[in-house]
């Protein structure tokens, strides 16, 4: 497969139970087929980092104003969209075959921000556990009051 960023030829890396395509020593770039990207999220979610680390030369230059085709699909060209609600990073996906070309650096982008929802989730839960608490509590002590 060629960059769609670079136009190098993709190599092929082992990440957990996924294959993936990079651009190693070009752009950086990473190529996820249709849901790749959720099973190395979810294999390295309790990681503090995904151990996805792809050499990048600081002599290739990408132009982020071209329109990049699929390297899986011929003539399909790639849209570019928030990957989140949260609007935090921007990626590029096939509208044809579900694939995610992720320029260096978006990868961890995505694992940070996938990291702070959980984190902020798992505060939530814990604040309404306490809200739960508090009302419990005071509703016994409304109860010993009334005896």
């Amino acid at each position: 497969m060629i960059c769609p960023a670079c136009f190098r030829e993709l190599t092929e890396i082992q990440v957990g139970t996924v294959k993936l395509d990079v651009c190693a020593a070009g752009c950086g770039g990473i190529w996820f087929d249709a849901f790749e990207l959720k099973r190395v999220e979810s294999e390295f979610s309790d990681a503090g980092h995904l151990p996805v680390n792809v050499p990048r030369s600081p002599a290739v230059k990408v132009d982020f104003s071209l329109k990049r085709g699929c390297p899986r699909c011929d003539g399909i060209k790639l849209k570019r969209h928030f990957f989140s609600a949260k609007r935090q990073v921007e990626v590029d996906q096939c509208p044809n075959c579900g694939g995610y070309w992720l320029d260096a650096g978006e990868l961890d982008k995505i694992h940070e921000e996938h990291t702070q929802s959980v984190a902020a989730e798992t505060i939530n839960d814990a604040e309404i556990s306490m809200a739960s608490i508090r009302f419990l509590y005071r509703q016994r002590l409304q109860e010993r009051a009334n005896q």
